[in-house]
């Protein structure tokens, strides 16, 4: 039956009776329902603005709904898919009688030579269904039904002209004989094969298309169409708007989605004037460099994410976030951890021992990676050495001023110049602190500066003078103007424990309040904290005194029944102390017990400033010094910055308290400008430039002592050449530095047609890829040379003495009688080991007796042992507190301790594998990277790699059931706080997304690995390419 003869009859059937206004649903076509068209109300050429406007956004369709349930948008009809459903059968029985008749032996499986097929019912019917909807024009469908009517059509017209103007389905035969060896081919044609109804080719493109846009609302909004298409929106907008434009899409250039998770995560409705006015400067829109510089909480953090959100998902680039703290870099693991899953990218930790140089190429998501210092150095050289530093879009770095802070700022200064160099696309935004001589800043990056003095809380500072209040005024001439007297009754014996006032300074503000206490040294924080609990009235026992309760039992639980007495004192009353002689775990349930307000108090060193951000009404600054050195400016206004809590207090107050002998000084402190920041590649002797050329000759960037002072001209060191180069000019201080790594065997000059080449040897190689210190590369190399000639491996001892970093050593001093008490506990195998690196048992036992030791023994190496010794017991044990006890450290030196030795461990593994001759050790250190990291049980490594998870929380976990990192990616948040005590349903959102993350991350790796095998090589040789090389 031919298209022209059969005319399909569509009637309408419904099980239930409905009016025709209720079939005009939002399903139906614009002009059936009697609205304006399409056409009327949007002109064909969307303007970008129209796109990006802040009204309803379109919404779409899943293909996971029924689209076809009991109403057909089609033609108004439900049952419009059972009829053509009938039809087809219909001409398919047809189809199969007149086969019959004309061909009743169904055992003949080929035709004779001269017969000719006649076209079936099935191979026309698409054709004849389809031409008949193509006659009517269907100019007032949605998008996706229109879209689908001109695909069918577009498809037709090609079989058309593919077959001549025949029928889309090839016909089986010619009208003519078959050719030779065609039989086959008929043969196979006539078997029975599976095909596509037009019901269901009509269902599965229109479940294709239904994504596209509709230009009506539905109800149930599909949040993952809408991100898709926003983000496409944003992408094109980059590509086409003038750079005049500022807004790009409905939130920045990003999709609403983003918008809602910022108030369903942080709770942020809306941005601060100041946030807007610097997303929409145009040398963002332009993507140039930036600084910018506010106060203390004043909320820079967000600007950044939103900058690193727009690159990550409208650009499709990588972005690194670089943070000075492990603690920092974790906390924003953790916080950007569910964002990373809600919008599709990968969160990637690189501080202390984790990281992958080079990370991992993903083909189809995009890496946030967020580092240290150290770790972004390493990670930028390892991307310019794969050339996928173009891969990086954007390069943020908290602290900035931080480039003028010793050997740590030289680090952040070559990281940033190699990028500079090497990638013209690579973006970099800075958040600093007022400075001085910001204009240095700006023309080292090439960056504008953006300046604003907002608070989201005011703050008014002040110093206590005696019993006397004064406000900090710089208009005045003396710098302070009196505020108040200080209104507290002190005893006689009181005025003995407390001359400077502090316990009627805090009680002003707590309980209700809270309050931060800054200390000049560590055991002045636990004297304060003890010395306040004891004039606090009993009502501050009764306040909160439940959470106090679970608070101690979690301290003793992470000590594994030891707690610290003076917190023991002190947290019943609401108060504690934080410094880095409390291990992570303490510092961490410290942090959280503060910020939900259990405590009211902290009184801690000046780390805690430049660290985690917990405000505070009041912050006191017990003394202007830090330990004995008089307090810098930036460091004064990092801890009084710390004062007003955005959205909690109307103000904020720090007090400053002086003696009468430092009133002058404190004027310069508190009144006079910010202070500058200079280069520190030059510092300690110039090890940071030594570093920054033999890296450069290790990366192929420079091959001679030209092109290293043209490199060098992009650094803040030739910026500031004329203050830094006193003595010798910065081209004199460049031939030394190739002298001095030439002498150390890191390089080597040969000399060519085109002048000196440099180039690197591969311990030069192994040196900066490791991130080994120069000062310690060629000692390193001795100690694992000597190690392989007679390597323990029945104990860690050995190889935990390779890896104790050389940097430690000089803030150990052993007891001798608890080095000789553990030294006897040893094996033979490991007191043989012990006296082949220097140290033997009669050294020791005469030290510990206290008599001369004839022979000279090389000190350092036996406060290494003693160390290695340390971290032995830490291993056998993973009791940090007993470890501590047995060898009289502080807790928190041996938590130091074990962090830098896995960190340090990690770096010699790289090290190693840059040399031929220790390739043994490879496998050896990679396990003990892992042991060091984490010091725990084996079964609990897996739980505390996820961000935020400590040995306590880990243990509280694999106790209640989740064993594992799938456990955990696929728990109930609201499920896991109920079962997990004392853990908040915040934090439990927040571990369950470090988890999935580092699920998705590990299962990202193994799918690349997968795609990489299964690729076909592109170099693969075909017939042409070898016969050429033949």
């Amino acid at each position: 039956m031919f298209a022209g003869n059969q005319e399909i009859s569509v009637k309408r059937v419904y099980s239930r009776k409905r009016s025709r206004d209720v079939l005009k649903t939002h399903l139906t076509p614009a002009r059936k329902r009697g609205e304006v068209t399409c056409s009327q109300q949007c002109p064909q050429n969307w303007r970008l603005s129209s796109i990006m406007a802040d009204g309803q956004a379109a919404e779409f369709y899943s293909d996971s709904e029924d689209l076809f349930g009991d109403y057909d948008s089609l033609l108004q009809d439900s049952s419009l898919l059972a009829k053509l459903d009938d039809a087809e059968h219909n001409e398919r029985q047809q189809d199969v009688r007149r086969s019959a008749a004309d061909q009743p032996d169904f055992t003949a499986l080929r035709t004779s030579k001269d017969a000719v097929w006649k076209p079936s019912r099935e191979d026309v019917l698409t054709d004849s269904i389809l031409d008949a909807l193509g006659d009517e024009p269907f100019e007032d469908l949605p998008p996706s039904q229109r879209q689908f009517q001109e695909q069918v059509c577009e498809n037709v017209k090609r079989s058309r002209l593919q077959d001549g103007g025949k029928t889309s389905t090839p016909l089986r035969n010619t009208d003519g004989p078959s050719e030779p060896g065609t039989e086959r081919n008929l043969e196979d044609k006539r078997q029975p094969k599976a095909r596509r109804s037009v019901a269901d080719q009509l269902k599965r493109t229109m479940l294709c298309n239904a994504a596209a846009p509709a230009n009506v609302s539905r109800t149930v909004a599909l949040k993952e169409a809408v991100v898709s298409e926003e983000i496409s929106v944003a992408m094109q907008a980059m590509e086409t708007v003038s750079a005049e434009t500022t807004d790009l899409g409905p939130f920045f250039g990003l999709p609403t989605k983003v918008k809602d998770l910022m108030y369903k995560l942080r709770g942020i409705e809306s941005l601060y004037d100041w946030q807007e006015t610097c997303l929409n400067l145009d040398c963002v829109q332009q993507r140039k460099n930036l600084i910018y510089s506010l106060p203390t909480s004043g909320g820079k953090t967000l600007v950044a994410e939103i900058l690193i959100l727009r690159e990550l998902l409208c650009r499709k680039k990588d972005c690194l976030f670089i943070l000075p703290y492990i603690s920092l870099v974790q906390e924003k693991v953790r916080g950007l951890a569910s964002f990373g899953l809600e919008l599709d990218f990968m969160v990637e930790e690189y501080a202390g021992s984790k990281g992958k140089f080079p990370p991992v190429k993903r083909r189809n998501s995009r890496s946030l990676y967020i580092a240290t210092i150290e770790k972004a150095h390493s990670l930028v050289n390892s991307l310019i050495e794969t050339s996928r530093i173009e891969d990086l879009g954007l390069v943020v770095v908290d602290e900035l001023h931080m480039l003028g802070d010793g050997s740590r700022g030289a680090v952040i200064e070559m990281t940033l110049s190699k990028v500079l160099y090497m990638s013209k696309a690579t973006q970099i935004i800075g958040m600093s602190a007022t400075l001085g001589n910001i204009e240095d800043l700006q023309t080292f990056l090439r960056a504008e500066n953006y300046t604003n003095d907002f608070r989201p809380v005011q703050l008014k500072e002040y110093v206590k003078l005696q019993d006397t209040i004064y406000e900090v005024d710089p208009k005045e001439e003396e710098c302070f103007r009196f505020s108040r007297p200080l209104n507290f009754k002190y005893s006689s014996a009181m005025q003995k424990i407390d001359p400077d006032h502090i316990i009627a300074l805090v009680t002003e503000v707590i309980p209700t309040h809270s309050c931060l206490v800054f200390c000049p040294t560590k055991k002045n924080c636990e004297n304060v904290a003890g010395m306040i609990c004891k004039y606090l009235k009993e009502e501050f026992l009764r306040l909160r005194e439940a959470e106090k309760a679970v608070l101690l039992r979690e301290l003793r639980d992470s000590g594994n029944g030891s707690v610290c007495p003076v917190l023991r004192k002190t947290v019943p009353y609401g108060l504690a102390y934080h410094h880095s002689g409390l291990t992570s775990e303490e510092r961490k349930l410290v942090e959280e017990a503060y910020s939900n307000g259990v405590l009211c108090l902290l009184t801690c060193t000046s780390t805690l400033a430049a660290g985690i951000n917990l405000p505070a009404r009041r912050v006191i600054l017990r003394s202007p010094y830090v330990a004995t050195d008089f307090l810098k400016r930036s460091q004064y206004k990092q801890m009084v910055g710390r004062a007003g809590r955005a959205g909690i207090d109307t103000v904020g107050e720090s007090i400053l308290i002086l003696q009468d002998k430092d009133r002058d000084m404190a004027k310069t402190l508190v009144c006079a400008p910010m202070e500058n920041c200079f280069s520190n590649l030059m510092h300690d002797d110039g090890k940071g430039i030594l570093s920054l050329i033999l890296s450069l000759i290790g990366l192929n960037i420079t091959t001679s002592e030209d092109q290293l002072r043209e490199f060098l001209r992009g650094t803040l060191l030739y910026v500031q050449q004329k203050r830094m180069c006193v003595e010798k000019s910065l081209w004199e201080v460049v031939q030394q530095c190739v002298h001095l790594l030439k002498e150390k065997d890191l390089i080597t000059v040969a000399a060519d047609a085109n002048g000196q080449t440099l180039q690197v040897t591969k311990l030069g190689k192994a040196t900066y890829k490791g991130s080994v210190d120069l000062t310690y590369s060629d000692v390193l190399y001795k100690d694992l040379s000597k190690g392989l000639e007679g390597l323990l491996l029945n104990s860690c001892l050995h190889l935990v003495y390779l890896v104790t970093p050389y940097d430690m050593i000089s803030q150990c001093k052993p007891d001798w009688m608890t080095f000789f008490r553990q030294f006897t506990l040893l094996s033979t195998a490991e007191q043989k080991m012990s006296a082949a690196v220097g140290v033997p048992e009669s050294f020791v036992a005469r030290k510990a007796a206290g008599q001369t030791v004839k022979k000279s023994v090389n000190m350092e190496v036996a406060r290494r042992m003693y160390l290695a010794l340390v971290l032995l017991s830490l291993l056998k044990e993973t009791n940090l507190w007993s470890v501590a006890d047995k060898f009289q450290l502080s807790r928190g030196f041996v938590q130091t301790l074990l962090s830098s030795s896995s960190a340090f461990c990690s770096c010699v593994l790289h090290f190693t594998e840059e040399l031929e001759e220790f390739w043994p050790f490879k496998a050896l250190l990679t396990e003990l990277t892992r042991r060091l990291s984490y010091c725990v049980k084996a079964e609990l490594i897996p739980l505390m790699e996820v961000a935020g998870v400590m040995e306590a929380r880990a243990k509280q976990l694999y106790n209640a059931g989740y064993k594992t990192l799938t456990h955990l990616a696929n728990a109930d948040p609201a499920v896991l706080s109920k079962t997990i005590e004392n853990l908040y349903k915040k934090q439990a959102e927040q571990i369950v997304a470090s988890a999935k993350m580092l699920v998705n991350e590990k299962a990202a790796a193994l799918q690349e690995e997968v795609d990489d095998l299964l690729m076909m090589p592109s170099d693969l040789p075909t017939v042409s390419n070898t016969e050429e090389l033949l």
